[in-house]
């Protein structure tokens, strides 16, 4: 199977949320979370910070396994962590742009927001999970 992986990544007040908006197909020019693959013999959390350096060069923040999504006709997976920031940085681009995007936006609406309906439900449980900030 291939493996994927996305990582919700919160500011430090949780008030936004980081978001890439895709530059290419599939979602082109929709919002989704940062992440990409996970090479062959890695394992899911360091994939989640390799990641989520080489898009955004963000190394300072703990990083819980949230949930997985699994596509059997596909023979593909997809692996999503999220983790707060505890202070501000600077971002680096890698690819696609990046931006803050209040956590109080509607994650369904799937004409601004890639996945069909995927981040609206991760996110769901991510309110469901709050204590995984402490």
């Amino acid at each position: 199977m291939r493996g994927y992986n996305v990582i919700a990544v919160f500011s430090p007040d949780r008030r936004t949320m980081l978001m890439c908006r895709r530059a290419k197909d599939p979602y082109k020019g929709l919002y989704n979370f940062v992440g990409g693959k996970i090479e062959q013999g890695e394992d899911g959390y360091s994939a989640a910070y390799r990641e989520l350096y080489e898009e955004t060069g963000i190394t300072d923040i703990r990083l819980v396994h949230l949930m997985d999504f699994s596509y059997p006709l596909c023979d593909e997976y997809v692996e999503v962590y999220v983790g707060g920031l505890k202070r501000e940085v600077t971002l680096r681009e890698e690819k696609n742009p990046l931006l803050w995007i209040s956590a109080d936006e509607n994650f369904f609406d799937m004409n601004r927001f890639a996945g069909e309906g995927n981040i609206g439900h991760i996110m769901e449980h991510i309110k469901m999970h709050g204590e995984i900030f402490d």
